[in-house]
């Protein structure tokens, strides 16, 4: 009888504190679920630029080192609200030329659902960059062929839809009051001799908006997007853009165009092959600016390993022709210009 009731009692607390503990490590696990989440990566390249008549250059740089914080939560049920910071400019190539962590990339809140999508407001890439300018965010060192569009990514509110049988839409606008003020630069005459000063102005109203419809059947996907500029210097031409993409299984490509009247024209095709952990990509994309007449173009060829599922290495090299004289061998432009450019760069990224 006394040994029943001894090993009820062991059993009894033997149970209390497994539960105890399973009570502790759910809390535990809660609160940990409805904390921010930190991530990261640093980002090394060692680049060799070569400008012909110019001369060469090799440069051991960051290559845009990145420190950031989310979270989300539930609002109610079917609503979720979201934020995100990230923050670059650490420069983690060289300590003596850092003052850590120093510039914005992107910063916004806002609230998603399944029945109506998501809005969010703040800076962020902007709804015809991530509709259409593929090429451009692909390779690792980054072509001098980006975007035809105008609007910065600061001052937003953005919208995306939920999938429609494929089909998701996107709208944006940027809110440029009366209110803000920029700084420019004058010549001060109130100086003997004039001098160049900096003084700040009042900008003028300006809503600026990008539109962008997407829509994937099967193994296409077609994207078709618009920036009204209106808040941009010289031409406040509308931009378009177009991308359309075929998968093949391991094998994709893409065709890219972009316009803006009075500015520029566009065009660009990538094709990136997977076999595994490694990534091959070539990209040919050319650019005729209207005013000047003058025409570029630039071929990437990118190989790119998978070491792991936080680290990888690759290697991309740039063959770059100009019109005019508009490459430089250092990255200052000091030199002299030139109009053919190769870069080769070997560099490694530990992200997390």
């Amino acid at each position: 009888m006394k040994k029943t009731l001894i090993a009820s009692a062991i059993a009894a607390i033997s149970f209390s504190g497994t539960a105890l503990a399973m009570e502790n490590a759910s809390e535990l696990a809660a609160r940990l679920d409805s904390m921010p989440s930190v991530y990261g990566n640093i980002q090394y390249v060692l680049k060799q630029t070569d400008v012909d008549g110019a001369g060469s250059s090799v440069e051991h740089a960051d290559n845009g080192t990145t420190l950031g914080v989310k979270h989300e939560h539930k609002i109610a049920p079917g609503l979720t609200g979201f934020f995100k910071l990230e923050l670059e400019g650490i420069n983690a190539d060289n300590k003596s030329k850092s003052s850590g962590i120093n510039n914005l990339d992107e910063a916004y809140i806002g609230v998603k659902s399944d029945s109506f999508g998501q809005i969010w407001v703040g800076s962020d890439d902007g709804v015809y960059e991530r509709a259409v300018v593929k090429i451009g965010n692909f390779h690792e060192v980054g072509s001098d062929i980006f975007t035809a569009g105008k609007t910065s990514e600061g001052d937003q509110i953005q919208y995306q839809s939920p999938s429609f049988g494929g089909l998701v839409l996107g709208a944006g606008v940027q809110i440029n009051g009366d209110g803000e003020s920029t700084t420019e630069q004058f010549i001060d005459n109130t100086v003997n001799p004039a001098v160049l000063a900096t003084r700040d102005v009042k900008g003028d109203k300006a809503y600026p908006y990008q539109l962008s419809a997407t829509y994937s059947v099967d193994a296409l996907s077609l994207a078709v997007a618009m920036d009204s500029n209106e808040a941009a210097a010289g031409s406040n031409e509308n931009t378009y853009g177009l991308l359309a993409t075929y998968n093949m299984g391991d094998l994709s490509v893409s065709g890219e165009y972009q316009t803006r009247s009075d500015d520029r024209d566009i065009f660009g095709v990538i094709g990136i092959y997977t076999m595994g952990a490694n990534q091959f990509s070539l990209s040919y994309q050319v650019q005729d600016i209207d005013a000047t007449n003058d025409k570029n173009d630039t071929v990437v060829l990118q190989a790119l390993h998978n070491l792991s599922d936080n680290m990888y290495v690759y290697f991309e090299g740039y063959l770059s022709n100009a019109d005019g004289a508009t490459y430089y061998a250092d990255p200052d432009g000091i030199t002299a210009g030139g109009d053919e450019q190769t870069i080769a760069s070997v560099g490694a990224v530990y992200y997390f």
